[in-house]
């Protein structure tokens, strides 16, 4: 009976990760490099100096504005980092009266970028990182809906891959350090489970978190069933501060560096975005929300001040629990709460996740192969899946890089539209070449209509034409009509409410992260615990390593199962110097990272020294 599970668990293993792989492969890399979406935003813009002060980004933002929008609606500011490239504004034109609404206004009619001197900006207009990122969710070139459900799917037969995996791998740990090298097949199917395994509680952590970001999108029923009104939820997932009615009487604003200094320090974190509603009027208000940088969860809270007083009005009550559990998740998946090692951390493990999916989609058809009756001919659908692979596999790493060289080798023109779909059209030409050229090595009409395969199957997800600024078209027919018969500014904040529920709530890339320490205080014993919980993973997972089937044979002087006992001990000791630093949330993340950092150079170490 358990054999027949594990071999039905097998079957369904490797099913459910090669219909969707070579998309979980793009989504996997893409979203492994917008780990690094702020860097490569400010790398694709060089020509921008560094920002040395903050506070002089934001007030040359808010003088901008009072001369080009002093009568608006709303403002909307991104408070900078020392690693942004500036500060994007944005505003809502306020409707005249009797003027007719028109069509959808360009976004680039009502939006500026302030560079580290306070002014505003000519840079080159560039997706950057941002392309990354979102293509990871949304991929880029087809209607968001349907690319969100896409990914969704994708994500659902990761998980189902993941899980049977580990049940179908019976030596799951007594394997954890093997790399059998030169030995084909068996090399590949090592090199497939050292990746997954290694970086197992990442790729499950990864992988669920994503279907929580859009579980409102896919499991509906329990909001519909709780709340009749539409408003109410989005009071409870998105509390905002009451705004009055503009009072037609100008008043001056108030100094927004003084009010942000202050907004910090109530919400005990750097601020991600300030937002000024009716400004140059007696009833301005100003919000300011916590960066998503300086937390752990994506749902940050925001504080708000009268706009010429300055006096603190309302702060945003702490979430339920079900709205911080969905947050803290969230943010595990976005990864913005932790400094550089953490980015690192992160970084790292997606690429073993990308080579786990990328070495089973090649072990597929390197068992199958020798299964084959004549090899030197396969069948057409072996010969789809062989192109396939090399499409997507060597063409989007070659695709992303072509990207990232047309961005450098392109001359700076200001308000250059085209400009950042040109780079994407690049990216689309650059992920052909590794499909053309294995049709042309070939011959005969079966190996290019492998190719023709493949070209199709990528241009799914690549080659579907979109907007070139990146605006988000979303399928939001119906969900609108609660805000209908509101108030202009009322109808126009209710409706960003509603679209956020469609989309990943992560957090808007706010300033750098306030460092959280445990109960080690102080910026010295967090530190000095750090190191310790970092040799601590590094000897518990060598010591595991050498007590394994594959290395005990390289450390005569203590028995195995010593080092076993040894190197558990060590681990249990990894988690309590983690706590011991960073408190009992981020030291589980942090030692659960130093573990697996411990368990990969042990891996590298042992088997590439061995002869």
């Amino acid at each position: 009976m358990s054999k027949g599970f594990r071999q039905s668990q097998s079957t369904l293993h490797t099913w459910s990760g090669l219909l969707l792989g070579w998309l979980l492969f793009a989504i996997f890399v893409a979203g492994t490099s917008a780990y690094w979406r702020e860097a490569l935003n400010r790398w694709s813009r060089p020509e921008l100096a560094r920002i040395e002060s903050t506070d002089r980004v934001v007030r040359g933002a808010v003088d901008f504005l009072s001369r080009k929008a002093p009568d608006a609606q709303s403002w909307f500011i991104t408070v900078p980092t020392t690693q942004s490239a500036g500060a994007d504004l944005f505003w809502v034109p306020a409707a005249k009266p009797g003027e007719e609404r028109r069509g959808r206004r360009s976004r680039r009619d009502n939006s500026a970028f302030v560079g580290s001197d306070g002014q505003v900006g000519t840079a080159r207009e560039t997706r950057g990182g941002e392309f990354f990122y979102r293509f990871h969710f949304d991929l880029h070139y087809m209607p968001v809906i349907w690319a969100r459900w896409i990914v969704s799917i994708a994500a659902m037969f990761m998980l189902v891959a993941i899980l049977t995996g580990i049940v179908t791998h019976k030596k799951i740990f007594r394997d954890f350090f093997t790399l059998r090298r030169g030995k084909g097949q068996r090399s590949w199917l090592d090199g497939h489970n050292a990746t997954a395994v290694l970086a197992l509680p990442f790729h499950l952590m990864i992988t669920y978190t994503g279907l929580v970001t859009l579980i409102a999108m896919l499991m509906p029923w329990a909001i519909v069933a709780n709340y009749s009104d539409g408003a109410k939820l989005y009071a409870t997932v998105f509390p905002q501060a009451p705004v009055a009615e503009r009072a037609d009487r100008p008043a001056p604003l108030t100094d927004l560096i003084p009010v942000l200094h202050d907004a910090e320090r109530r919400v005990g974190g750097t601020i991600g975005h300030i937002t000024v509603f009716n400004p140059g009027d007696a009833a301005a208000r100003i919000t300011l929300t916590r960066a998503g940088k300086s937390m752990l969860s994506a749902r940050t809270p925001s504080i708000a001040y009268d706009g010429v007083t300055g006096r603190m009005l309302w702060q945003a009550p702490p979430p339920g629990g079900a709205v911080e559990t969905q947050g803290v998740m969230v943010g595990l998946h976005a990864g913005r709460f932790g400094d550089y090692p953490m980015r690192w951390l992160y970084f790292l493990c997606g690429i073993a996740g990308s080579l786990m999916v990328a070495s089973g989609l090649v072990l597929w058809t390197v068992k199958r192969r020798e299964r084959l009756p004549d090899p030197a001919r396969p069948h057409f659908g072996f010969r789809v899946v062989e192109r396939l692979n090399v499409g997507f596999v060597a063409g989007f790493p070659i695709a992303m890089t072509v990207y990232l060289w047309a961005n450098s080798a392109a001359a700076v023109r200001a308000g250059a539209a085209r400009r950042s779909g040109d780079q994407c059209d690049v990216r689309r030409l650059g992920g052909g070449v590794p499909l053309c050229a294995r049709a042309a090595s070939g011959a005969g009409m079966g190996r290019a209509a492998g190719a023709a395969g493949g070209v199709a199957a990528a241009a799914a997800a690549l080659q579907s034409r979109g907007p070139a600024d990146g605006t988000v078209r979303n399928g939001r027919a119906g969900r609108l009509g609660a805000c209908g018969s509101r108030p202009d500014p009322a109808r126009a904040r209710c409706r960003v409410r509603l679209r956020r529920m469609a989309r990943p709530s992560f957090p808007p890339e706010g300033a750098a992260p306030s460092r959280p320490h445990g109960p080690a205080g102080g910026e010295l014993g967090a530190g000095r615990m750090t190191v310790v919980a970092f040799l601590s993973a590094l000897g518990a997972l060598a010591l595991l390593a050498l007590a394994s089937d594959r290395h005990r044979d390289r450390w005569h002087g203590i028995d195995p199962r010593w080092r076993r006992s040894a190197g558990w001990a060590l681990v249990a000791f990894t988690f309590v110097a983690g706590f011991a630093a960073w408190g009992p949330v981020y030291g589980a993340i942090g030692a659960t990272g130093l573990l697996m950092f411990g368990a990969g150079v042990s891996f590298l170490t042992l088997n590439l020294t061995r002869r």
